[in-house]
């Protein structure tokens, strides 16, 4: 099996409309991402307005990087009227293992609404297969077979799709497993990449369900969000000098703007294994 963008072109004409409740630190770079990308960004975070914000918006990205007593009701609002309206939820339980609070709050947010993506580094999405937290890194390890393995089991025990980032990417839906090896080392290295990911790979799925159910396969819209982000991330990096961040952080958002089918399909690294 190999990869075709099958949902680039389609989500640059249908612009869908991505909710986050994400990180304060970088509200302004996954709405600037998301508009260069070709969707649109709403980040209302009052639960007054949850249920009205599902009635025109076609994806939903929770992101926990700053959660608190306000946004935790926020999301668990949002997420239940999206899974009423039927569009993709995703969430990134940034430091799940860090604090009591996180954990239990995601243990809810898990419990009460439908993912139909979660995504995390490695020790975040290690804890929630396992319940045990390494703290800060990449803990499971380089060991390819456990990411894999661990993608399998998130993705069995929550009927989802399980996407794990780090210099090789995993997404798994407990079938099928793709490993990704795009992407750059100075992505780590701006705040924000990861939770910009988030919302890029909620607007493909978003933009799956957009295409109806015969043309809908989430699996492979993780997959095409996840490779697109890490292509873009070289092309940007091969643009600017060594180690100059802030550049990278300008040309990355000008990658996401100007990647064509063309420049995906020359550069695409996927590999399926069985789940």
């Amino acid at each position: 099996m190999t990869v075709q963008a099958k949902y680039l072109l389609s989500l640059r004409e249908k612009n869908p409309l991505i909710h986050n409740i994400t990180n304060t630190i970088v509200i302004n770079f996954v709405a600037n991402g998301l508009l260069a990308l070709g969707a649109s960004p709403i980040m209302g975070q009052a639960i007054e307005e949850m249920e009205e914000f599902s009635f025109f918006c076609n994806g939903l990205a929770l992101n926990i990087g700053s959660i608190n007593s306000l946004t935790l009701p926020s999301m668990l609002a949002a997420g239940k009227a999206a899974n009423r309206a039927g569009y993709p939820v995703l969430l990134d339980p940034v430091g799940v293992g860090i604090s009591r609070y996180r954990r239990e709050a995601v243990a809810r947010i898990l419990d009460e609404i439908q993912f139909a993506a979660i995504r995390g580094n490695a020790s975040e999405m290690s804890y929630l297969a396992t319940g045990n937290w390494g703290g800060k890194g990449v803990d499971v390890g380089e060991n390819q077979a456990d990411l894999a393995a661990v993608a399998t089991e998130i993705a069995l025990k929550y009927q989802t799709i399980a996407v794990i980032s780090g210099e090789i990417d995993f997404v798994s839906d407990a079938h099928q497993i793709a490993k990704i090896a795009n992407g750059s080392a100075l992505l780590p290295r701006i705040t924000g990449s990861g939770c910009l990911l988030t919302a890029v790979v909620d607007a493909f799925l978003a933009t799956a369900n957009l295409c109806g159910e015969q043309d809908k396969d989430y699996f492979q819209a993780a997959v095409e969000a996840v490779s697109f982000y890490g292509i873009c991330g070289e092309v940007a990096a091969e643009s600017v000098a060594d180690n100059a961040c802030g550049h990278f952080y300008m040309s990355f958002l000008d990658a996401l703007a100007q990647l064509c089918l063309q420049g995906f399909n020359k550069r695409v690294k996927v590999e399926y294994l069985h789940g």
